[in-house]
C-alpha cells in the first residue's frame, strides 16, 4: 500500500473524464459538506486507486472515500459478474475535530478497497476488522457501517445502482467481537445506554456485559 500526503482539492475543478463516478461522488460530497476538502491517494497492488476527501466543518471533521463506486460490488462465488449492475458505496467517517488522527486515511482507504482486493459486498451492519488501530494511538481497530444520514444516495445512468453512503464508525477490538457475538443492533444499544459519542476519538470502549 502507497499513500500520497494530503493536497488541496478543488471541488469546482473537472477533469477530462468529467462524466466519471470519481467526479460525481466528488461533487456530491462536496456539496453536502460545503467546504474545500483536502484529498489523498493511497494505492494497493492491483487495484485501482482510492482517494479519500478530508474536510473540516467546523468542529466535525468528515472523512469520505473516491473510488469504491467505480465498480459495483459482487459476491466473489458470482462467476458472471454483471459489470454495471449491482450495489456501489463510498465509506464516511465523521469525528470530532480534537485530534488530528494520523492515518485513519490509510484505514479507510483499505476499507473501500475490499470489494476489490477481498470481494466483499459493503452495506448497513457490515463489520470491517483492520486488526490494528485505524490511527496512531487509536483503541479502535475496526469499523462499523451504517447509514450515513446526510449525504443521500447518488443516482447514476441507468442501469447502474446509486451511490449509497455508509458511515464507517470507529469501534475496539472488544466492540467488534460484541458485534460478532450479539449484532451491531446490541451494540449501538449499549452505547446509547452508555451515553457514549461515538464521534469523539477519544471516547472510552463499550465493555460487553
Amino acid at each position: 500500500m502507497r499513500a500520497r500526503s494530503w493536497a488541496s482539492c478543488l471541488t469546482g475543478r473537472v477533469s477530462s473524464t468529467s462524466g466519471s463516478i470519481t467526479d460525481r461522488v466528488v461533487k456530491h460530497v462536496a456539496g453536502v459538506v460545503g467546504s474545500e476538502p483536502q484529498r489523498a491517494s493511497v494505492t494497493f497492488l492491483g487495484v485501482e486507486p482510492v482517494d479519500v476527501l478530508r474536510f473540516v466543518n467546523g468542529d466535525e471533521l468528515v472523512f469520505a472515500t473516491v473510488g469504491c463506486a467505480r465498480h459495483p460490488m459482487h459476491d466473489p462465488n458470482d462467476l458472471a459478474p454483471d459489470p454495471v449492475r449491482g450495489p456501489r458505496a463510498e465509506a464516511v467517517v465523521r469525528m470530532r475535530a480534537v485530534a488530528p488522527l494520523p492515518g485513519l486515511h490509510k484505514a479507510l482507504a483499505t476499507l473501500a478497497a475490499a470489494p476489490a482486493v477481498e470481494g466483499l459486498v459493503l452495506a448497513e451492519d457490515s463489520l470491517i476488522d483492520l486488526q490494528e488501530p485505524l490511527w496512531a494511538g487509536a483503541i479502535c481497530s475496526a469499523f462499523l457501517l451504517t447509514a450515513d444520514t446526510e449525504i443521500a444516495d447518488l443516482p447514476l445512468d441507468d442501469p447502474a445502482e446509486p451511490v449509497h453512503f455508509l458511515r464507517a464508525v470507529p469501534i475496539t477490538a472488544n466492540e467488534a467481537a460484541w458485534v460478532r457475538l450479539k449484532g451491531a443492533a446490541a451494540l449501538r444499544d449499549a452505547w446509547v445506554e452508555a451515553g457514549v459519542d461515538i464521534a469523539d476519538p477519544t471516547r472510552s470502549a463499550v465493555t460487553p456485559s
